[in-house]
């Protein structure tokens, strides 16, 4: 290499590791944080050259505490911190952000508290159900009030839940599915009905008091009727009764509190054109070319998570089929498949995304930290035409439900959050 271009390499590498220092915490805007120690440092090799990656910790609790209307269970949903990091640094109000693999809905949500406009893709249509009500929150009277209207028993199929719930409770579910079922087929279904659909979605199983359910793991997981009766063997429990309607009152309050009046108006002018896509995100024609500023987001991680297993239960009370949905989910179990899908979705992003406009695409590490997606996803960035700026990796401890998957730090699972920092020229 001669020595021309070694200065332009260098230099290159200079401002890559110039813009990903203006991530960390106090330091303002892209291009003009602190200089992180040498130590923090190390660089991803492709066939287009080496781009820098950083790892320090970047969004933690000691930073602004997230609204409570996120505390929405779903497997595998990243901090509230995250999308917001670089929600604040990369866009302006009034710009669009855009999730192609939605999830509970974080990073829209997020966006649209900070006054953004926002589009949701995710291929389960359960994901929109958990998400759109949240942008359209209720006061807690007129929650109280619809859930008077709504019966306290519904219809008896044939599926078995008494592992699971109290008789008393069971008959007031059905009676909540039901009604949300039946105005949904009759075109009434209004905005109170699906905030409280929402949170009965996240209160169905659970394991604490707060919950419709005998103890049983986390919201996020619901496990089959075989293994819920060999807990409640082990526990020597059965299912008592829950007042569904208190639950989601209290859940209702819960995750309205501290919402400040800006947030309030910020959540309503991003309802009025939020986009919800349920389909897949290699294809979204529905999406604008060039009409997204900043997208963040964080795709399926090979096959380490079954989230239409997690989700069955959820599924089931929303008249969802929760097999076909499993069917549609991609979740390869090879690099190679894996990195054919985010080839395709990472052209379709490119399309959708504004000159100027950025990309965060986060993904973990698995197989007991042997692999390094972020390592196969920069090339596959720089094949569909997007420039690099190269990797901040968030240092982080493990939450309580990653311990319950068997994770711990530097263990197999995800145990940092790796984010791919694209621009389209």
């Amino acid at each position: 290499m001669g020595r021309r271009k070694r200065m332009a390499t260098l230099s290159a590498e200079a401002v890559r590791r110039k813009f990903l220092a203006g991530f960390i915490p106090g330091s303002g805007l892209p291009g003009a944080g602190p200089r992180p120690p040498e130590e923090a440092w190390d660089t991803v090799e492709t066939d287009q050259g080496a781009y820098p990656r950083l790892a320090l910790e970047l969004w933690t609790s000691r930073q602004r505490q997230a609204a409570n209307l996120h505390e929405i269970s779903y497997r595998a949903c990243y901090k509230p911190q995250l999308p917001r990091h670089f929600i604040e640094r990369l866009t302006q109000p009034g710009d669009r952000v855009y999730d192609p693999f939605s999830g509970r809905g974080t990073t829209i949500l997020e966006a649209a508290l900070l006054g953004r406009r926002v589009a949701a893709n995710d291929v389960n249509p359960l994901s929109r159900m958990l998400a759109e009500p949240r942008l359209q929150p209720p006061e807690p009277a007129a929650v109280a009030a619809r859930l008077q209207e709504i019966p306290r028993a519904g219809r008896r199929e044939g599926l078995d839940l008494t592992m699971f719930f109290h008789p008393d409770t069971e008959a007031e579910i059905r009676g909540l599915r039901d009604w949300c079922l039946d105005r949904a087929a009759a075109g009434t279904l209004d905005t109170l009905d699906t905030w409280i659909r929402m949170v009965a979605t996240n209160r169905l199983t659970g394991h604490s008091p707060g919950f419709f359910s005998v103890y049983t793991l986390p919201p996020n997981q619901a496990l089959t009727a075989e293994k819920q009766l060999q807990i409640n063997a082990q526990r020597q429990q059965s299912p008592t009764y829950r007042d569904t309607h208190t639950l989601i009152q209290k859940k209702t309050k819960q995750l309205l509190a501290g919402l400040e009046p800006a947030q309030w108006r910020h959540l309503a002018e991003a309802s009025r054109d939020a986009v919800f896509l349920s389909g897949d995100a290699r294809r979204t024609p529905s999406l604008a070319a060039a009409s997204v500023a900043l997208t963040v987001t964080s795709p399926p991680f090979l096959d380490v998570v079954d989230y239409a297993g997690d989700n069955w239960l959820r599924c089931w009370f929303a008249g969802l089929d929760a097999t076909a949905i499993g069917r549609g989910i991609s979740t390869p179990r090879t690099v190679e498949a894996w990195s054919e899908t985010m080839a395709e979705v990472f052209a379709e992003l490119h399309r959708v995304t504004r000159p100027g406009g950025f990309v965060a695409f986060e993904v973990g590490e698995v197989r007991r930290g042997q692999l390094r997606l972020d390592e196969v996803v920069l090339p596959l960035g720089l094949a569909a035409g997007f420039r690099a700026h190269g990797v901040l990796v968030n240092t982080q401890t493990f939450t309580k439900t990653a311990h319950i998957w068997g994770v711990g730090n530097n263990d197999k699972g995800t145990n940092s959050n790796r984010v791919v920092l694209f621009e389209r020229s």
